[in-house]
């Protein structure tokens, strides 16, 4: 029998990431349960399971190897480290091996490129009517031209903003802009360019990056979040968003729906997995 994978999260007090991350915790499950692999999932901090409950749990069923991979597009948390070590402390006979982040992987970037032009698609722009909850409920406007025929704009006159969480390290910030010119370069080079922006902790954020585009001279902007699941990091972007759009009426923002929950990230964990299993001695 294979090593189990263990999937880290960082871990949030948001219900909708949470869900997800299970979910695709189970969609691994499923995947590996072929190949005779255990698949578990814990965070390192607020939600649960947490790490310490699922490696018990692991420990418990006979496994003392495993494959620890963070769930993350970006770099290694911090205190990822720190965590295993305790981990190994409390179960002296444990050992792991990293699976490597996700990172730009091209399927990755294929995936961005999806939501991408799911949003850009000519359907009639959308406006904000009104937030329920923390969700927006938008409606379709047609803008039209004097002629009422409804206003085409080209990807020359579309710009993107790719939208990272935002860190206190600089190397995980160069590393979101590193990703918006792979992007551009693999996907979106039709378009007029691809900004980057954060979230929070560092600027600029998303009005930051919006407004370049606007000052740019792009008729339309499509933020897309380069986030994995859906929860209460992309509800912030699409409420800095539609804050920004309510005092520029005259540009056309759209948003990408984030990565989520799908086959092709699955394929991309797979193949983390069996390449550390390739280290292994």
């Amino acid at each position: 029998m294979k090593p189990p994978l263990l999937l880290i999260g960082q871990g949030s007090n948001d219900d909708a990431d949470s869900a997800e991350f299970g979910r695709f915790v189970h969609r691994l499950r499923c995947r590996l349960d072929q190949q005779a692999a255990d698949v578990s999932g814990g965070y390192l901090e607020r939600a649960t399971p947490r790490l310490s409950e699922s490696v018990a749990s692991l420990v418990a069923r006979g496994h003392h190897r495993l494959v620890a991979m963070p769930l993350s597009l970006n770099r290694l948390a911090e205190d990822l480290p720190a965590a295993l070590e305790l981990e190994q402390q409390r179960h002296p006979t444990l050992m792991y091996d990293y699976g490597r982040p996700l990172g730009p992987d091209p399927r990755v970037l294929a995936l961005l490129a999806e939501r991408l032009n799911d949003a850009a698609a000519d359907i009639p722009r959308m406006r904000p009517l009104e937030l329920v909850g923390a969700r927006p409920r938008l409606r379709a406007v047609d803008t039209l031209l004097a002629d009422g025929l409804q206003t085409h704009v080209e990807p020359g006159e579309t710009a993107v903003v790719l939208v990272g969480e935002g860190a206190t390290d600089p190397a995980a910030n160069a590393e979101v802009h590193r990703v918006s010119r792979l992007f551009w370069e693999t996907h979106a080079y039709d378009f007029m360019t691809v900004e980057t922006a954060f979230v929070s902790l560092t600027p600029p954020g998303v009005p930051g990056g919006l407004e370049r585009c606007r000052r740019l001279g792009a008729k339309r902007v499509i933020v897309v979040p380069y986030l994995l699941f859906a929860g209460a990091t992309l509800e912030r972007v699409w409420a800095q968003a539609l804050a920004y759009g309510a005092g520029h009426p005259d540009l056309d923002i759209r948003c990408a729906e984030v990565i989520g929950d799908c086959e092709t990230l699955a394929d991309v964990v797979i193949d983390r997995y069996e390449e550390a299993l390739q280290l292994v001695p």
